[in-house]
């Protein structure tokens, strides 16, 4: 007996040793990447000091170069080919509509809910005039596809955005459309908040919802976060509804203004990406995010952690057709909506997580696409709260960019230009071997503006790669002005193919970027991008892959959200 109680204890010391590391090590790699330590401000700058006087950073010699901007044909060719958007289904048929879809219904797994239908659909053999007919698919984000239709660049028989809005605004913008189905599939808006975070605002506030929430931000006691209203479409949900929530006849008034520059001053940044705003709360930089709520439901670690709470307008997933398309293809698509409301397909759906809260109702009155494409401009010249944003673009001119990814470069550079507001503070820096200081930081005004085209115009690659060499004097450059504009927003910016061969490494750099906490947001050109993805993600910047087909279009999505 004793033998055998002896046994038992081993046994349980055993598992208990597992256990201690198993989870340990899950605790210890949480942060892989990260710093193990945060250093004080002024350790960073010290330290900063030393690092950027061992590269001894070279002057360039600044150089003019004429601007022009507002070609009639600037926003189609800002756009990439539509072939780099995904066909999630293609047509079985001659005769076909095709539908460009947001991502959350027309991707794969539980995400690929629409293109289950449309492979069910195209199998069944449905006939028009005597013709047999099928969908295709094309994932598209709901801006994106706005931009497509609105400029005529590409245009599909079928759009199926998250919401209503987008239509709203493609009917402002002059493209006519008829409604096929209100609804495809049921889903919402929500805010994400933390146990410990929905306590405290049910505590002061009294009940959790978008007043209380925009009130707690206002007032510095909750760091929220959202994603690009360009691109988004909970992003432009939360930003017509915030201001909605200040002024509801008129979101667009003096008083909405107002309220918005308030609440904005609170919010840490705005993110491309719903995985940006995850990192940052991990992290411990916001407290509230937003998401749909069928993504929530699906993710097991996101539904047991936060609460959900809905707002704004529902994201039914309309269908509608594209003027000018022939009364066959629109007959398909009606077909297609019918198809996508029988009991399988709603019964499929909503094990994807869809329709979870159909008694979800909106409290707002429908908004006009004119108030929308507004409520974007407002948001464009508002979202900083009177504070400039101070930005060095750090570019790569080594020879591994040499040829088409320095051009892309250059190009995306120049057209995206027109994207930084000009009240805001901006440098350029370029590195190979070494460093040089192309563009000091300054306004961003049209002399500015001359300036950065000539040195952008002016980059040449050879030589090797030193690219935290590059990043310590932006860093520097940027430190510096911020003595002069201490409520200023810092931001740096690398283009690079991630290649790092000399100098300084991450590893050296890292407290120092962790101390002053400038967001480094990176651009990868034929990249090697988990290297950019580890110098972004230790301030919650975004990480871009820009190929050379669509890095015009990213990097204007990215500035229309940050600068």
């Amino acid at each position: 007996m004793n033998a055998n109680k002896k046994s038992i204890g081993i046994l349980v010391g055993v598992i208990i040793i597992v256990c201690a590391a198993v989870f340990g090590g899950i605790y210890a790699t949480r942060n892989l990447g990260k710093s193990e330590k945060i250093i004080s401000k002024e350790s960073a700058e010290k330290r900063l000091e030393k690092m950027v006087a061992q590269i001894d950073p070279k002057e360039g010699k600044p150089v003019k170069s004429a601007i022009e901007y507002d070609s009639s044909n600037d926003e189609a060719d800002e756009l990439p080919d539509i072939d780099t958007c995904t066909v999630g289904v293609k047509a079985t048929t001659s005769l076909y509509a095709e539908i460009y879809s947001s991502p959350e219904k027309a991707g794969t797994g539980t995400d690929g809910w629409l293109c289950e239908m449309a492979e069910e659909f195209n199998k069944k053999g449905y006939m028009v005039d005597g013709q047999a007919v099928s969908i295709q698919i094309r994932k598209v984000n709901s801006g994106q596809a706005l931009d497509y239709i609105a400029t005529g660049k590409a245009v599909p028989e079928g759009f199926a955005p998250s919401s209503m809005l987008w239509i709203h605004m493609l009917n402002a913008k002059g493209v006519s459309t008829e409604t096929i189905a209100e609804s495809l599939v049921g889903n919402v808006a929500g805010i994400l908040l933390s146990e410990k975070t929905y306590s405290q605002i049910i505590e002061k506030y009294g009940s959790v919802d978008l007043k209380a929430i925009t009130e707690a931000t206002e007032s510095g006691e909750l760091a929220m976060g959202y994603t690009n209203p360009f691109a988004s479409s909970a992003g432009l949900n939360f930003l017509i509804c915030t201001l909605e929530r200040y002024d509801l006849k008129n979101p667009l008034s003096d008083t909405a203004v107002e309220g918005f520059q308030k609440f904005q001053k609170n919010v840490p940044f705005v993110a491309l990406t719903t995985m940006q705003m995850r990192d940052a709360v991990e992290n411990g930089s916001l407290d509230g995010f937003i998401m749909e709520y069928q993504s929530y439901a699906n993710d097991t670690v996101l539904s047991k952690n936060y609460k959900f709470t809905p707002y704004g307008y529902r994201h039914d997933n309309p269908l509608v057709s594209v003027a000018g398309i022939s009364q066959d293809k629109k007959e398909i698509l009606k077909l297609f909506a019918d198809f996508c409301s029988t009991d399988n397909a709603k019964k499929r759906a909503t094990e994807y997580g869809f329709n979870g809260m159909d008694n979800y109702v909106c409290e707002y009155e429908d908004v006009s696409g004119d108030i929308l494409v507004s409520a974007q401009k407002l948001y464009k010249s508002n979202k900083d709260s009177g504070r400039p944003v101070i930005g060095v673009f750090v570019t790569d001119v080594s020879g591994s960019m040499a040829g088409e990814p320095l051009q892309a470069l250059q190009t995306s550079l120049i057209n995206s230009m027109k994207y930084i507001n000009n009240e805001n503070y901006i440098g350029l820096v370029s590195y190979a071997n070494d460093v040089t200081i192309e563009l000091p930081i300054r306004q961003f005004d049209l002399e500015q503006q001359t300036y950065f085209k000539g040195a952008v115009e002016n980059l040449y690659a050879s030589g090797g790669t030193a690219t935290f060499d590059g990043i310590c004097v932006a860093l520097k450059m940027i430190n510096e002005l911020m003595e002069q504009y201490p409520d200023a927003k810092p931001m740096l910016f690398v283009l690079s193919d991630g290649e790092t061969n000399t100098g300084f490494n991450l590893n050296d750099i890292r407290e120092v970027l962790n101390g002053l906490n400038i967001p480094v947001y990176t651009i990868g050109y034929n990249a090697d991008l988990e290297a950019l993805q580890s110098i972004s993600s230790i301030n919650e910047a975004a990480s871009i892959d820009a190929s050379t087909d669509d890095v015009i279009y990213q990097l204007k999505t990215l500035f229309n959200a940050n600068m």
